[in-house]
């Protein structure tokens, strides 16, 4: 077991004493606030001074909002907003101030929130019941709520009124054939026709997020204006993954996000994605992004990924994000940059995705169910023949005779048509001061693999109240979630079915091996039945999915509070916390007669239990305040948090002794070697203070600036104990310095910001430990890296934002450019030094891209059209490595290291100057001096080289992008989405096999072409002589190198929302046919090169028997009651 200090030291103290200076604060604030409160009511209304002579009205909403932080909300239709007023007041209430505003105009006016609502008055209708013509109806938004201001005006007339407290109007005015007018800033206007058939009308309006300043959730959950950020930052709402469902909702936010890299993994549902912002940027360290829930960090959970070509690692394939229910998500917004994550420090690194959950709301019960139901099927696969029988010599091959009737063998059959259901239910209800959110949910799957099962449970409640109004806020959440998994395959030679399957011969019989055991009397249980020997540890494929069992049950809970307190309305205190704790077990069952490469004759048992714990707290002042009449504003925040990490590995593994398939820890033999004991722990700690600044001129120019201080415990033991992080950022509105819409500009911002972020080193690395083997203390065999320092990266980006033709086309581009120092590496240290190996510092490693969106949307009546198209551009270089004559300075001796290597067979990842992390190398056949492949004049055969390493390329792609277009017409909504990727390499060892053993489409064309053409002027006779080259499917993987460009119909919907008279207006109900992965447009490789085999860093683009994508075809409903 492995031990480590926390670094509680200078660190700790500092963040313990930020802590106390808080609480100070808040203690003197308080007592300001309660002198105050004894002279004003709890609940006063904003004041206001102004002092406005002959000025135009909307000179006045200005002053007011920039002094209230209340917006004016209204028609430009209805407010004449160049009338020239006169109004003197000083520190009066908001009310007074806009009755005397608004004396002897046609206004009326309502405060809702932070809005203040105008609308047009109108001449008091006559009484209802006297009225035969006319129409009457409510107006609400799409969650059911009232819209109060609304204004329902008979369209080219003064005639009209206001929705009321509950969403009601009457219009006795309205005959057949006049057009209503239903508007509400914020929402988008609506005209309804008025026809003799319909007089009660339910209006639904939907939100127009482009009418009102766009506020959007930053780093720590800050929200700010969206004009105001200096870097880049895209958000989305729920609703994005909520379409086309995903066990892990990450992976339908493919192809709809620039810069945003989604890779699922190959395990199936529930499994990890792998997700890359701006490029790979740490050598050995994680890439993947951080996940941050309203404004907490998530551990990652991830478990070990795949490397190499040999199985899928114990534990099978999760990670954190993966057990969250979608239909908790409000929104998300992507911090693809350094700036916008600089926040989280060591955390923020590789970018951040925030997601803000739903709360509850205001008003009565509602009640919103939704069910997703899909079916599924083997997308991309590889190509078979069926012309070509058993090899008689050779009876697992399919080299024989061609066959007078093709075989009816299919590999397509072994798969199952899988399926997903999920079901969620949210319910959410309140008052003022309380509101109240519960949702349940479960997702079933079943994959395409036989015996592959996920089922999940996620079970939430949070509550929000206001234990005085207006001042503090309470905000409690709990959520529970069960999830069970068996039989996760991604690939390799063990425990997997496809190699039996793809490979078996043609002329064989499969459905005798469908019986995949036969009992033996004289042992007293069944055997495997299996005849074939492809490679050594391929079995049954059905014996494989039914007698070899990876089951993995894992429980989370997690708890959070946050504390905020108005102390005036600029200044704030919120304090958060909370708790996620998970439980894991996983167990292996490999019953009696398996292979004996990972069993005895009567079984193998392997039993791990993970305990992890997380813990974070934070607190945080912030300050939002505006001066000299608002001309110039200060956005400030002051935190500290704490972050402790814990896990605790304990389990078993080993052989069965005497009894058969009895799968307990009594029946392993404990001597045998390979039982093995397993204890794994370790225990992290961060401790960080950070403030951001925020300074603006006029809503035109702003300057930003953060730090952030941490001390992480993988740090213990070196004499740095801390890393600093800053960022600064300038942008500056354009449009709002001068008239541009002339040019048919609405909005034009430009920004450029700059950031260092960085990761610590891996933990236990800095000191000394030594490994405990049956009571036998052994000597480690690194040097202690205590002169270790952070992992660095320095960030650059400018920007641009813009808006055309009052804000229907938009364009938002981003050039970065990002630098990582600090790079870890372990080199083979010289045998003077005591040490075999020794970690160091050293190298640069530079990414430099561009990210861009361009969007179109517009209604045309009843029939609307929104486009979005995204594009990215990543280019990664090594700059370097180690420099010549470096000296490590613990061992004092030079360091050479030109390259690095990690080779798996005929494939090598290999990390040198000048190259890119993502290049791979593989062996091929021996050349001429001309370059040519060497072909025995004798023998007419070819040779391999395993000793000569081929450049065959880089993994990443070139280019991505993704087309969303989303159109509706009386109810009809239909959503397309496709997606691109252009470049990057990989590697088919699938393809090298098949083409061995006789059973792949290449094999019988070249049979019946007579040859195999290698080059433009040398052709192969001997097929397969040809391909025996190939071994055990690494030997020739130059031959088996494929484009991975892609272009597919990623997503499709239709949907219908239901008429809701059809339910007596009580019932919302909208239904969709639903799809993914629909069709191919372009790909030349066997397998589908967005699905990945590991979520860390290398080994992308590697295919060894790995399970296919899959297409999926359903349905979905959406009720709200």
């Amino acid at each position: 077991m492995k031990k480590f200090n926390l670094v509680a030291g200078k660190g700790g103290r500092i963040v313990a004493l930020c802590l106390r200076s808080l609480l100070l604060v808040s203690m003197l604030l308080s007592g300001y606030s309660s002198a105050r409160a004894a002279a004003q009511t709890p609940q006063s209304a904003p004041r206001v001074s102004l002092d406005v002579q002959n000025a135009a009205i909307i000179t006045v909403f200005q002053s007011i909002q920039q002094q209230t932080d209340y917006s004016f909300v209204y028609n430009t239709s209805d407010i004449d907003t160049e009338r020239r007023v006169t109004v003197s007041a000083h520190d009066e209430a908001l009310t007074s101030v806009l009755d005397r505003l608004f004396a002897g105009f046609d206004i009326a006016y309502t405060l809702r929130d932070k809005h203040i609502v105008l609308s047009r008055k109108a001449p008091s209708p006559a009484a209802a019941s006297a009225v035969h013509n006319g129409v009457s109806g409510t107006v609400k938004d799409d969650k059911g709520m009232p819209l109060i201001g609304a204004t329902v005006l008979l369209k080219g007339t003064t005639v009209g009124v206001a929705v009321d407290l509950d969403g009601n109007f009457s219009l006795p005015q309205a005959k057949p054939g006049d057009v209503l007018e239903i508007s509400l800033i914020g929402y988008t206007k609506q005209e309804i026709p008025v026809t003799g058939a319909v007089t009660s009308l339910a209006v639904v309006m939907h939100e127009d997020n482009e009418v009102l300043d766009a506020v959007v959730v930053t780093a720590l959950g800050i929200k700010r204006k969206e004009k105001a950020l200096t870097y880049n930052v895209q958000e989305v709402s729920g609703s994005i993954v909520n379409t086309v469902k995903d066990a892990n909702f990450m992976n339908s936010l493919s192809g709809k996000i620039a810069g945003l890299q989604i890779n699922a993994s190959a395990s199936g549902a529930g499994g990890s994605t792998r997700v890359v912002m701006r490029g790979v940027k740490s050598l050995n360290g994680d890439n993947n992004a951080l996940y941050v829930v309203d404004g907490i960090p998530l551990p990652s959970l991830r478990s070990k990924q795949t490397e190499g070509i040999y199985e899928t690692p114990d534990g099978g394939d999760y990670e954190g994000i993966a057990s969250i229910n979608p239909e908790d998500i409000e929104s998300m917004s992507v911090l693809t940059g350094a700036t916008a994550a600089a926040l989280y420090g060591s955390q923020g690194a590789n970018g951040v995705i925030l997601i803000t959950t739903k709360r509850g709301e205001e008003g009565r019960v509602r009640v919103n169910y939704s069910n997703s139901t899909t079916f599924s099927s083997p997308f991309v696969m590889p190509k078979f023949q069926n012309t070509y029988g058993t090899d008689l010599n050779s009876p697992s091959m399919s080299w024989g005779e061609k066959l007078a009737k093709p075989s009816s063998y299919d590999p397509k059959d072994f798969f199952q048509t899988g399926f997903d259901e999920t079901n969620a239910i949210g319910i959410t209800a309140g008052t003022k001061r309380n509101q109240t959110y519960f949702s349940a949910a479960s997702v079933n799957t079943r994959g395409i693999i036989p015996n592959n099962v996920y089922n999940r449970y996620n079970f939430s409640l949070r509550n929000t109240t206001a234990l005085i109004e207006d001042k503090l806020t309470l905000d409690l959440g709990a959520s529970y979630m069960k999830q069970y998994s068996r039989n996760p395959l991604i690939q390799g030679i063990y425990h997997n079915p496809l190699i039996g399957v793809y490979l078996f011969p043609r002329g064989d019989d499969i459905s005798k091996y469908q019986v995949y055991e036969r009992y033996n009397p004289s042992l007293g249980y069944s055997e495997q039945f299996w005849g074939l020997e492809f490679i050594n540890g391929v079995e049954n494929p059905y014996w494989v999915v039914n007698r070899e069992i990876f089951e993995n049950n894992m429980q989370r809970y997690t708890f959070n509070a946050t504390l905020k307190w108005d102390v005036f309305d600029w200044l704030s205190l919120t304090g958060r916390v909370r708790t996620d704790n998970m439980v894991m077990n996983y167990t292996r069952k490999i019953y009696a007669s398996s292979n004996t490469l990972f069993a005895s004759e009567y079984g193998n048992y392997l039993n791990h239990t993970s305990r992890h714990s997380n813990l974070y707290a934070d607190a945080l002042l912030s300050i939002d305040k505006s001066f000299w009449e608002n001309a110039f504003s200060v956005q400030f925040n002051f935190g500290a948090s704490l972050t402790d990490d814990r896990n605790a590995l304990t389990g078993y593994e080993g052989h069965l002794a005497g009894i058969p398939n009895k799968f307990t820890y009594n029946n392993i033999v404990s001597s045998d070697l390979n039982t093995l004991p397993m204890e794994d722990n370790y225990h992290d700690q961060n401790q960080a203070i950070y403030a951001t600044l925020q300074l603006g001129w006029k809503g035109m120019l702003y300057l930003d600036a953060t730090f952030r201080n941490e001390w992480a415990s993988q740090l213990a033991f070196t004499d740095q104990l801390n890393i600093f992080y800053p960022s600064v950022g300038l942008s500056a509105v354009i449009s709002s310095m001068a008239d541009l819409s002339k040019a048919g500009i609405s909005f034009l911002k430009v920004r450029a910001s700059y950031a260092e972020v960085g990761n610590p080193p891996q933990r236990f690395i800095t000191g000394a430990n030594y490994a405990i083997k049956n009571g036998v203390i052994t000597t480690q065999t690194y040097a202690p890296a205590s002169h270790l320092r952070p992992e660095r990266t320095k960030s650059f980006e400018v920007g641009m934002n813009a808006k055309f033709l009052g804000n229907k086309i938009w364009l938002d581009a981003t050039y970065y450019d990002t630098n990582t120092y600090n790079q870890l590496f372990l080199y083979d240290a010289p045998p003077s030094t005591g040490y075999k190996q020794s970690y160091l510092n050293a190298g640069k490693v530079n990414n430099w891209g561009v990210e861009a969106v361009a969007g179109y949307k517009n209604t045309w009546g009843d029939f609307a059209w929104s486009t979005s198209f995204n594009f990215s551009l990543n280019r990664n270089k090594i700059r370097e490595l180690v420099p010549e004559g470096t000296i490590d300075p613990v061992t004092g001796a030079e360091v050479s290291l030109p390259e690095v290597n990690m080779d798996y067979g005929g494939y090598r990842v290999k990390l040198r100057p000048g190259g890119s992390i993502g290049d791979f190398y593989v062996t091929g056949l021996k050349t001429d001096d001309q370059g040519q492949i060497y072909v025995d004049p004798n023998g007419g055969t070819v040779t391999i080289d395993p000793d000569t390493w081929i450049y065959a390329g880089n993994t990443d792609a070139r280019y991505r992008m993704g087309w969303n277009n989303q159109f509706s017409w009386k109810g009809i909504s239909l959503g397309v989405l496709v997606d691109a990727r252009i470049g990057g390499r990989g590697v088919s060892v699938t393809q090298a096999l098949m083409d061995r053993f006789g059973v792949s489409q290449a094999s019988a064309d070249a049979r019946e072409a007579g040859g195999i053409r290698i080059s433009e002027k040398q052709t192969i006779s001997g097929v397969k002589e040809f391909y025996a080259n190939s071994g055990d499917g690494m030997g020739m993987l130059s031959q088996y190198v494929y484009d991975m460009t892609n272009v597919r119909l990623r997503e499709l919907t239709l949907g219908y929302d239901l008429p809701s008279s059809w339910f007596n207006d009580k019932i919302r109900a909208t239904v969709s046919l639903v799809g993914r992965n629909l069709f191919m447009f372009y790909n030349k490789a066997p397998f589908d090169p967005e699905v990945t085999a590991s979520t860390s860093t290398y080994y992308q683009n590697l295919d060894f028997f790995m399970q296919p994508s899959v297409r999926t075809i359903g349905f979905s409903v959406r009720l709200q009651f």
